[in-house]
């Protein structure tokens, strides 16, 4: 990857994951909700979120690739059924349960990619300082 691509990249992963945390943080609420019967386990979750994000960058670099062939394939590779992801989503977003999730499948990202950790806690920072990003 060039420096410039690399960038972008990581960019728009920042971009993604700020965007995941803005919908937990809206989406939550304590309404009462049934466990879903096929619920998808945490770790498992966040190995698919993490994966979800990395599917996301690839259609961004490469726009012409099929979102919806890449997410069915992730679901299939960790043996969940789309139905199951989405109703377990549900569960752990109104049992607040979502943003340890994205905790751990921030840090999968992180192991994966060791130079981003760098880049997330420097935005981090900026956001904190009230700094405009760039």
């Amino acid at each position: 990857m060039t420096n410039s691509s690399n960038k972008k990249y990581k960019n728009k992963l920042m971009k993604t994951l700020i965007l995941v945390f803005v919908f937990l943080g809206l989406s939550s609420c304590s309404d009462y909700i049934d466990k879903p019967k096929n619920l998808v386990d945490q770790d498992v979750m966040a190995e698919i979120v993490a994966d979800l994000v990395m599917n996301d960058q690839v259609n961004f670099m490469y726009q012409n690739r099929n979102m919806e062939a890449g997410t069915r394939f992730i679901l299939k590779s960790h043996n969940v059924k789309p139905d199951d992801f989405v109703e377990s989503f549900k569960y752990y977003v109104i049992k607040e349960e979502m943003t340890d999730i994205a905790n751990e499948a921030q840090q999968i990202l992180l192991k994966k990619d060791p130079k981003a950790d760098k880049y997330v806690k420097d935005k981090l920072k900026q956001t904190e300082l009230g700094m405009p990003q760039k």
